[in-house]
């Protein structure tokens, strides 16, 4: 698979599952726009990386979860490398409140970062991949629980929900203009935002018991998904979820 010519931003691209992503792109050849809102440093070495695979990476500090921003991520994207292939929707925060005790302030904080910025990057970036006439692949990362609960985490689940149909619309929508939009929905992954339960002893034995696999995944074998799907590969993909949940969505107590 190679995505040499290609151009792709990856927005929260500089940790986690995002960080993973921006690298399996540019190991395929890709020229890569790492969005970040902390942590400069870390998207300074971050593009080092990528520079020493051969590719060019720039950082840029916006905040998706105002379209202006998108807006400037986009143009910047197109003025330092003159087109746009591939978006990666992946910026996300959870608050792990439950219905009763979930705050307006969390409410809006979580959709405005997970589905708001989902919704209008992949807006700004089909506008974009249209006008360039070649089409491109949005790919926005929601989770799991787009279509299985998590209690405790409420607001979470409906921006992931939300993605899901976003995904779906869009897909449908940007068919006949040649712009592919596809989800990946992961499971429990070893990144930032699972620190508390790969801290406690207790959780990782009952969260690996509940997965057919046996562990969490890496943020690379998502990346790899993300890869798979901006490549030749997946040209007949569109408006649906691919999940790589190690088989928890669908595990069994035998009972």
């Amino acid at each position: 698979m190679s995505l040499h010519g290609k151009v792709a931003i990856v927005t929260g691209g500089n940790s986690g599952i995002g960080k993973a992503v921006v690298l399996a792109l540019a190991e395929a050849g890709a020229n890569i726009v790492i969005d970040f809102v902390a942590h400069p440093e870390a998207t300074e070495a971050l593009e080092q990386q990528v520079h020493a695979l051969g590719d060019q990476a720039i950082g840029v500090d916006a905040d998706v979860s105002k379209v202006a921003d998108l807006e400037r991520l986009v143009a910047t994207t197109v003025e330092a490398f003159g087109r746009l292939d591939i978006m990666v929707n992946n910026a996300g925060i959870e608050t792990r409140t439950s219905i009763l005790d979930t705050t307006e302030e969390q409410y809006q904080r979580v959709m405005d970062i997970n589905l708001k910025s989902a919704f209008f990057g992949t807006q700004i970036a089909a506008k974009q991949m249209i006008k360039q006439g070649t089409g491109g692949r949005i790919i926005n990362m929601t989770s799991v629980h787009e279509d299985w609960p998590m209690p405790g985490n409420t607001a979470y689940c409906l921006s992931k929900g939300g993605m899901r149909m976003l995904t779906r619309t869009a897909g449908v929508e940007l068919g006949p203009q040649g712009v592919q939009v596809v989800g990946v929905g992961p499971g429990a992954v070893a990144t930032p935002i699972n620190t508390s339960t790969m801290n406690d002893p207790e959780k990782m034995k009952t969260l690996d018991a509940a997965i057919p696999l046996g562990r969490m995944a890496e943020p690379e074998e998502i990346a790899s998904l993300v890869a798979f799907l901006a490549g030749d590969g997946a040209t007949y993909l569109t408006a649906t979820t691919i999940f790589a949940d190690g088989g928890i969505m669908h595990s069994s107590p035998g009972l």
